[in-house]
């Protein structure tokens, strides 16, 4: 048997990306080069009326809030892209760490939750994923 080139086959254990949420209205986002995904323009819970007094203490993680983010016209493309730039940027042959950012406006809801599903989606293909949410502890922005 042929040995295994740890190039260009992902190792489950071994980190691989390290996904950031935050929220760019607190005006400290992370440094560093990386994969930008941008999810503001997905609906945003504590501005719908209809939800917003159940997603105000709600953040990402939260079930009901990332069934309403994702079933926002254009969320799937969103993430079916990043994670397609994802795939990509893992893929070269130097095996190097992949950051990815996700940002919203107050990084409590959409980037969070569009931050788990791209970790999801990478881990379900063998690479190890890190999450951290910068901001989903912080207060609602006005």
């Amino acid at each position: 048997m042929p040995p295994v080139d740890l190039r260009i086959q992902p190792v489950p254990d071994l980190i691989r990306t390290v996904i950031i949420s935050y929220g760019d209205g607190h005006q400290d986002a992370p440094r560093g080069s990386a994969l930008r995904v941008d999810a503001r323009a997905l609906r945003n819970p504590p501005e719908d009326p209809a939800v917003r007094a159940r997603m105000l203490l709600a953040n990402g993680l939260d079930p009901d809030v990332r069934d309403y983010v994702l079933a926002t016209p254009g969320a799937d493309q969103l993430i079916d892209r990043s994670f397609n730039r994802a795939l990509a940027l893992l893929a070269l042959p130097d095996p190097y760490r992949v950051d990815i950012h996700v940002l919203c406006g107050g990084g409590r809801h959409r980037s969070v939750v569009v931050a788990e599903e791209l970790a999801a989606r990478i881990r379900n293909v063998g690479y190890g994923v890190e999450t951290e949410h910068w901001h989903i502890d912080r207060p609602i922005l006005t």
